[in-house]
């Protein structure tokens, strides 16, 4: 934090000394700076923001693991799973994201003795006409879809195969219409099939959405955007493992820990605007192609040299990282073929059995089946 302040009459602080400044900041100025900052930051014009007029988002959540500290047992718990336990307590955060550059519209977090759904609600006060919201089967209650659709906004959500919703009417697509509760949805059957050169894997798929004219919004159409779900599976690791290093939070009090999640989104929400204003300054260009980690390493880089901080310097922090996440783009993203799965460094055993890691050219087959009326 000092390096770049040679020659000034600045000592070396302390970890203590880092811990009281923390502490006198408090988390208020970080929630304030968190809720200027939120926001999509996508133009009408960006790459992959937009279909068909509607801004795509996605909800979800995860888990952080937390400091084994007996003030944060008081409001966060240990997770029980089959081998003894975690050793850590965790906090659950929920957001909701703008797919297309990945910007964060809102968030919330807490204990994880409240679920996702709990929690859901009080993203919706960033809903609104003008958005579709992806979800996965885990948002899929009859309350929450309602309330989302009060927002004026509509949703995409799978459920689950075997879940019985009414035929009220069958579409020349292969869709039907039904009733979620007093929601009129529509209702699409599908089979996805996915080859790689390793080979193929189908599955069956239910999709539910708000969006009930078939010919605005085709049904195919909308089982390829519900993979758009995937990017904000994406975000959640540039959060927690590129910027964390997937390290435990440091603060050792629930109110530390708000000022810190409250940091951390902060962070990631800035680097996400400039990684979008620097691909908007290129037509065509998807932000999907924008490095995070060099815009991660570039910022980090401009904060230790202590660029804007001595008088008579230009800031330009926005300007470097755009030029640096321009001059390395990555190619264009493949299609995603596997589920997310955690890889344990510090564990000889495998989480989840042998995973697969080989990137394969992928192609995507969908078939609208067409339900028996019953």
């Amino acid at each position: 934090m000092t390096a770049g302040l040679d020659g000034l009459p600045v000592a070396d602080p302390t970890g203590g000394a880092l811990a009281q400044a923390r502490k006198r900041v408090g988390a208020e100025p970080l929630r304030w700076l968190f809720d200027l900052l939120r926001g999509p930051a996508a133009g009408i014009r960006t790459t992959g923001a937009w279909w068909r007029g509607l801004m795509v988002c996605a909800i979800d959540g995860t888990t952080i693991a937390v400091p084994d500290s007996p003030a944060n047992l008081t409001e966060y718990t240990k997770h029980r799973c089959n081998n003894g336990g975690a050793g850590y307590p965790a906090l659950r955060l929920l957001v909701l994201v703008s797919c297309g550059t990945r910007t964060v519209l809102d968030a919330v977090f807490g204990p994880t003795a409240d679920g996702e759904t709990t929690y859901a609600p009080r993203l919706l006060r960033s809903l609104r006409e003008g958005m579709i919201v992806l979800l996965d089967r885990n948002f899929a209650a009859q309350t929450l879809v309602t309330t989302i659709a009060a927002t004026g906004a509509q949703v995409l959500v799978r459920v689950k195969s075997g879940r019985h919703l009414p035929v009220l009417r069958r579409n020349r697509d292969g869709s039907y219409l039904s009733r979620l509760g007093t929601v009129a949805v529509r209702v699409i059957d599908c089979e996805i099939t996915i080859a790689t050169a390793a080979g193929h894997r189908t599955g069956l798929y239910r999709l539910v959405t708000t969006l009930t004219d078939h010919q605005s919004h085709p049904a195919a159409e909308l089982v390829r955007l519900y993979h758009e779900r995937w990017e904000l599976e994406t975000a959640y690791p540039e959060i927690k493992s590129t910027i964390l290093g997937s390290r435990v939070l440091r603060a050792r009090t629930p109110d530390g820990l708000d000022q810190e999640i409250h940091a951390l989104l902060v962070a990631y929400q800035v680097l996400r605007l400039a990684m979008a204003d620097a691909t908007g300054t290129r037509p065509e260009t998807d932000p999907d192609r924008a490095s995070f980690t060099i815009a991660l390493n570039t910022a980090r880089d401009l904060v230790i040299q202590a660029a804007g901080v001595i008088a008579g310097t230009v800031i330009d922090l926005v300007g470097t990282i755009g030029r640096r996440v321009l001059a390395d783009l990555m190619p264009n993203r493949r299609i995603r073929t596997r589920l997310r799965v955690v890889k344990r460094a510090i564990s000889k055993y495998n989480a989840k059995g042998t995973v697969d890691r080989t990137s394969y050219t992928a192609t995507i087959s969908i078939d609208i089946l067409t339900t028996p009326d019953p």
